[in-house]
């Protein structure tokens, strides 16, 4: 927690950047959350191939994603037993499950992220991609935090040229 003299000076000093980098922006807002603790790195996320739809992907995530190569992807949507699958084809997994006396970490839970995950890019065809890096996986039982998100859509021209008369915006 900051104490009120430190959250002040730590906004001045935002604010003062933003109109040092970007004049022309009106900030209207600063969001404060919680520092998350560390837990094992993951990657989780969605691309769209033209051919097969949307995959779904998981792996090793944080500085390590491009080093290592380390994810397997799935086709959306996923049953539980094809989430299970595609993790455990990653080296990951055997660090999620513990190793030389590490508490296993909360596998359950990225399962039922890639299944969610699995749905969402099912039910919303306007999304390109989903990128979720690094995604932390706490002990067993302790769950899992989305600490970096990136959500690329289709472009929305084509589609509401497509259907104009179905389209409807709401500010």
């Amino acid at each position: 927690f900051f104490f009120r003299e430190e959250a002040l000076a730590t906004f001045e000093e935002i604010m003062k950047s933003a109109k040092k980098h970007h004049p022309e922006s009106k900030l209207l807002a600063i969001d404060v959350q919680k520092m998350e603790k560390v837990g094992r790195e993951l990657i989780v996320g969605s691309a769209k191939d033209p051919q097969f739809g949307s995959l779904v992907m998981v792996g090793m995530g944080g500085v390590y994603t491009n080093y290592f190569k380390d994810v397997a992807f799935g086709l959306a949507p996923l049953s539980k037993l094809e989430a299970k699958k595609m993790l455990e084809k990653t080296k990951v997994y055997t660090l999620l499950k513990g190793v030389r006396g590490e508490a296993p970490s909360d596998i359950e839970a990225v399962i039922d992220t890639l299944l969610r995950i699995a749905l969402l890019v099912n039910d919303f065809s306007e999304i390109q991609e989903l990128d979720i890096n690094p995604f932390f996986v706490y002990e067993e039982g302790l769950g899992v935090s989305a600490l970096d998100v990136k959500i690329t859509l289709n472009d929305l021209k084509e589609e509401i040229t497509a259907n104009k008369s179905d389209v409807k915006h709401s500010c």
